[in-house]
């Protein structure tokens, strides 16, 4: 018996009414929960002493926070978690989100995003002048992903790399062309 295990044994019985309603709340909790989610993504395993335990999920959720060319922040969500509109229970999305983040350099756009578990065969990936979609469907994972950029790109220049789990494109900006015509001075 570990030190920790120890410990919680002679506490339950120093307390066994502070521990057994504590048992309590935490099941009826569990039980309320459980209402939340979708059926089908509960799953129940048998243990090895023939005692079933039920599972959620896999739910994936954050967002990540940076500041914009402008000043002001910019938040990107990912994961397969979706919050509706208005009031109601989050969706459970079949494709991850994944964490991306977008650096715009002078000459190039870098788009960064973590896909872990896949082959770089698995990825797709598709570009216009302002949206990248990064896509992957594969038995174990699905992720996708549409970036809208923050300057125009042109989709020919695209160049990508994948390693260790993240994806690296690479996209050259647009140069702004001057208008056509002769600028004329006042005397």
């Amino acid at each position: 018996m570990s030190f920790w295990e120890d410990w919680f044994d002679r506490r339950r019985r120093r307390y066994p009414r502070f521990w057994g309603d504590l048992d309590r709340m935490f099941e009826e909790m569990m039980k309320d929960v459980s209402k939340a989610f979708p059926e089908e993504l509960v799953k129940e395993r048998k243990l090895p002493d023939g005692s079933t335990v039920k599972t959620w999920g896999p739910y994936y959720y954050g967002y990540s926070m940076t500041i914009g060319p402008d000043g002001k922040p910019v938040i990107r969500e990912f994961g397969n978690v979706r919050r509706p509109t208005g009031i109601g229970t989050p969706e459970l999305a079949e494709e991850r989100e994944p964490l991306v983040d977008v650096v715009t350099g002078d000459k190039v756009v870098q788009v960064i995003a973590e896909v872990p578990g896949v082959e770089k065969e698995d990825i797709n990936l598709y570009t216009t002048e302002d949206r990248l979609t990064i896509s992957v469907d594969t038995e174990k994972r699905k992720y996708r992903k549409e970036v809208e950029l923050p300057v125009s790109v042109e989709p020919k220049s695209a160049k990508a790399s994948y390693k260790h789990g993240v994806l690296e494109v690479t996209l050259d900006r647009i140069r702004e062309k001057a208008p056509p015509g002769k600028k004329i001075s006042i005397e």
